[in-house]
């Protein structure tokens, strides 16, 4: 058995596979994986691996190893001048170490951004989910969970019967300064949210990559867009923000007026507009853009890009241009329709060229429309469209992932077509509810301290600064802050979605309407939120699943929602499932201090914790008819909050921030 001890790790450097952790999407488990599938499969296949063998991940370089017997090892992805001994060895090319040579990955010197190791036998890890890829913000994957450290000692497994070979030059990818990106229209272009001038500015304009940019999401400066839309109503104030709903890696998403590529390590749930997305085949390039790089999106037709199935050559990495055909003019819209009643409408939107998306009647917030994306839901895992790789439910949208090869975005909306006739009426929707309380520190230290870097590092003149439950209360029309407080105290939380910021984390609405506080998300994001922080975004409230950037308004903290003991879990897990919470069920909270939290955290994570679960079913007709009963006040109380939006939307005009 040879082991690799890390003699210096470099900026970052992780165990990754390909294609990565697949089936979680659902509950907030990205498929993290190489960046760059490209290099790391053509690196395993120099070796002799399988192409999904894991290998390392290096960052800008820097990284230096040594095995104690003798291994096969190939140095792919961005530009670097890798050494043996001190003796220079060629990148893409089988090499042979002995018992005791470094191999020695220096600092990049040319394009790019990230090298790939692979190793003859590949990297032996615990798999975790069914993938060997680390997910360093989840702590789980690859070795321990983290970036590797000096010091660590990898397994390599055993070579199979695979021979080793050069990658030839028109495999190899093309890497640059320069980036043309293949893209498809949609989910959400012109001339529904943003304007058709403004999506022609998407496409003729540079792009360039921001520093601040990693495996979470590509950070891009560009033109501000322009919006077809005033505001999200209820969905937030700024016109970006949407009732949430799946995403796809490598969504263009415009949070507030910040875009970012979504990458491997990215949000499977949230609440803004994506007018484009990257396609499958053309994904590999995140791994390599590199800060200060400039990007420019190409618009192509689904049906003639390359899928992500290939590589090299067969899958056009090695070219530096896109060549654009114009691409579907469709705005990303695939149809429209009906539900079998003829009275909800359904459209019919496409994320790249591996997902549809199926958004239910008008961009409001109604359990309805919930209720029909449920039930195909349901019928898809009974009755799975060929391909089928991850339904992932939205507030009003079903998302069906698909693998490009397996199957087609128009195969797939056909099939999806065929099944809304198969459905029942949402009316008749009862599901199992289970009630579950749990403990909220009101306006916890964390968040506060979450709110102060806020300010240091990204801006201070923000409307919700310094104290997001004073803005809570402004933007409601409600007098004072106990007033937020009895509100949030008094609520019953549906779960919506999960996974709206990883790890099941939470989508969230109140049941009775009066309780629906409603805001707008911070604009720039956060770069930092605590673990399990709880926030309101638009009319949802969520609990944070993991520390890690974040947009949602703070009231508090409360206890995990994700088991990071499996396979012991705290009472209230499942041993099976790592996520607490399921669709449906129904959150109220119960205050405790910042300090009695602290001691109930420490409990659930040493598997002590013990959460209040009551067993119970949801029946959408009798919460339509609690509604009904209650149509007055409930309309007096949206009034109110309306009139309070309407006021705070004309001090930011005044202000400057609509325009900042």
């Amino acid at each position: 058995m040879t082991r690799l001890e890390v003699l210096a790790p470099g900026l970052i450097t992780t165990v990754q596979d390909w294609p990565g952790r697949i089936g979680y999407w659902g509950v907030g488990v990205p498929p993290s994986g190489a960046m760059d599938d490209c290099s790391l499969r053509l690196a395993n296949i120099a070796v002799g691996n399988p192409e999904g063998a894991a290998g390392l991940e290096c960052t800008r370089g820097g990284l230096r190893i040594c095995p104690d017997t003798p291994v096969t090892v190939c140095v792919g992805g961005a530009h670097v001048r890798p050494t043996v001994d001190g003796r220079p060895v060629a990148q893409w090319k089988p090499v042979q170490l002995a018992a005791g040579s470094v191999l020695d990955i220096p600092v990049i010197d040319g394009p790019g951004m990230r090298v790939y190791v692979a190793v003859g036998g590949g990297i032996e890890v615990e798999q975790y989910l069914g993938s060997s890829s680390t997910f360093t913000l989840g702590r789980f994957g690859g070795h321990e969970g983290r970036n590797l450290a000096a010091g660590d000692t990898l397994t390599v497994g055993e070579p199979g019967p695979g021979v080793p070979r050069r990658i030839l030059a028109e495999e190899v990818p093309a890497i640059g300064h320069h980036w043309h990106l293949a893209v498809a229209e949609g989910p959400h272009g012109a001339p529904e949210f943003l304007t058709r001038a403004g999506m022609d500015e998407l496409y003729a304009s540079d792009y360039t990559v921001h520093f601040n940019s990693d495996r979470t999401g590509v950070r891009l400066e560009g033109p501000r867009p322009k919006w077809a839309r005033p505001d999200g109503g209820e969905a937030g104030l700024h016109p970006s923000n949407l009732h949430d709903n799946a995403y796809s890696v490598g969504a263009l998403d415009f949070t507030g007026d910040t875009p970012i590529l979504l990458g491997p390590d990215g949000p499977s749930l949230g609440g803004f507009v994506c007018p484009v997305t990257v396609v499958s085949g053309d994904r590999w390039k995140l791994g390599q853009l590199a800060p200060g790089d400039t990007v420019r999106f190409v618009r192509v037709r689904v049906d003639t890009a390359p899928g992500r199935a290939g590589i090299g050559a067969s899958r056009g990495a090695g070219r530096p241009f896109v060549l654009g055909d114009g691409g579907d003019r469709d705005d990303g819209v695939l149809g429209r329709g009906h539900t079998a009643d003829g009275v909800t409408e359904v459209t019919y939107r496409r994320g790249g060229d591996d997902n549809v998306l199926v958004e239910y009647g008008r961009m409001e917030l109604d359990l309805e429309l919930r209720a029909r994306a449920h039930a195909l839901y349901l019928h898809l895992q009974s009755n799975p469209v060929p391909g089928q790789q991850d339904l992932t439910p939205g507030i009003r949208s079903l998302q069906v992932k698909i693998t490009p090869g397996l199957s087609t975005v128009a195969s797939t909306l056909a099939a999806l077509r065929e099944a809304e006739t198969a459905m029942p009426a949402a009316e008749s929707l009862v599901v199992p509810s289970r009630r579950v309380r749990l403990p909220l520190s009101w306006d916890d230290p964390a968040t506060k301290e979450a709110i102060q870097r806020y300010m240091y590092g990204v801006r201070d003149d923000a409307p919700w600064c310094p104290w997001n439950i004073e803005f809570i209360r402004r933007m409601n029309g409600l007098e004072t802050a106990d007033d937020v407080y009895r509100t949030v105290f008094d609520a019953e939380y549906m779960v919506l979605g999960l996974g709206d910021v990883y790890l099941g984390a939470p989508v969230a609405t109140p049941l009775d309407p009066r309780h629906r506080l409603v805001t707008t998300k911070y604009n720039p994001a956060r770069t930092w939120t605590a673990e399990n922080s709880v926030g309101i975004g638009g009319a949802y409230l969520c609990i944070y699943g993991m520390e890690g950037p974040g947009g949602y308004q703070f009231v508090g903290r409360t206890t995990q929602v994700w088991n990071h003991r499996h396979p012991e879990p705290a009472p209230g897990f499942d041993a099976e499932h790592p996520w607490l919470l399921r669709h449906f069920d129904r959150i109220s909270w119960y205050p405790v201090s910042s300090e009695e939290l602290s001691d109930l955290r420490a409990d659930t994570a040493a598997g002590r914790g013990l959460v209040d679960i009551t067993d119970d079913t949801f029946s959408l007709a009798e919460h339509n008819a609690f509604c009904e009963q209650e149509a007055d006040s409930i309309a007096s109380a949206r009034r109110r909050m309306e009139h309070a939006r309407a006021e705070e939307f004309s001090r930011w005009a005044a202000s400057g921030e609509l325009s900042a």
